[in-house]
């Protein structure tokens, strides 16, 4: 395949799809603390070049075994970890659910592997990389160690690091009563993200960086 005929995704961010992720956890520490759901909104480019949430994906998760459940993070999530209704699933099942279509988000937009997009994106990373490696799960399609972070981001943009707070400047309807929930926050922090890069792009940004490329 020419580059010309590749999906112009695949030359916006050094061949790294965005992937909008955000995790609610029983704790702070990956290694110990139980995930209990994760939730991923994948992008995709318009015609015009514009970066625009594409699809959504969610799974409600069992604590692995010997996890640890912090009661304060518990009464901040509002999460019963065994409450039968929430649906949970393993780990691995869970994390396959979302990786699948990711995967195929990746080669469809032609680009080589995906790249995590949270807010304080660290903290997203480190839960589904270590899920993934209690699962023994070989094809993580998410870079081992690099993210782009909506925090570092929409503080540069709009002086504020608080997901809320960030949306509101940047015009963001945010409801504050359905936030900790890993939808609805992964698919706000994916509506800040291209707001960003779109509005780059609309100040010039990109096509100056574009103008300064080798021919």
């Amino acid at each position: 395949m020419s580059s010309a005929s590749k999906h112009p995704m695949s030359d916006r961010f050094r061949g790294f799809l965005p992937v909008v992720v955000d995790v609610e956890t029983a704790g702070f520490n990956s290694r110990t603390d139980a995930l209990l759901e994760i939730a991923a909104v994948t992008l995709t480019m318009d015609e015009e070049g514009y970066l625009i949430p594409d699809k959504s994906f969610v799974a409600q998760v069992e604590p692995f075994e010997g996890a640890n459940l912090e009661p304060e993070a518990l009464a901040f999530t509002g999460i019963d970890p065994y409450d039968p209704e929430r649906g949970a699933v393993s780990e691995l099942t869970a994390l396959e659910t979302i990786f699948k279509p990711i995967r195929k988000s990746v080669k469809s937009h032609d680009c080589k592997r995906a790249i995590l997009v949270g807010h304080n994106a660290s903290f997203d990373h480190g839960f589904v990389c270590n899920a993934a490696e209690r699962s023994d799960i070989k094809r993580n399609p998410f870079h081992p160690f690099s993210t782009f972070d909506t925090a570092t981001l929409a503080g540069l943009a709009f002086g504020q690091t608080v997901l809320a707070r960030a949306c509101d400047v940047a015009g963001i309807d945010f409801d504050g009563k359905q936030a900790h929930s890993a939808l609805y926050d992964t698919e706000k922090t994916a509506e800040l993200f291209c707001t960003i890069v779109n509005r780059w792009k609309d100040l010039g940004g990109w096509e100056m960086v574009l103008a300064t490329r080798d021919d």
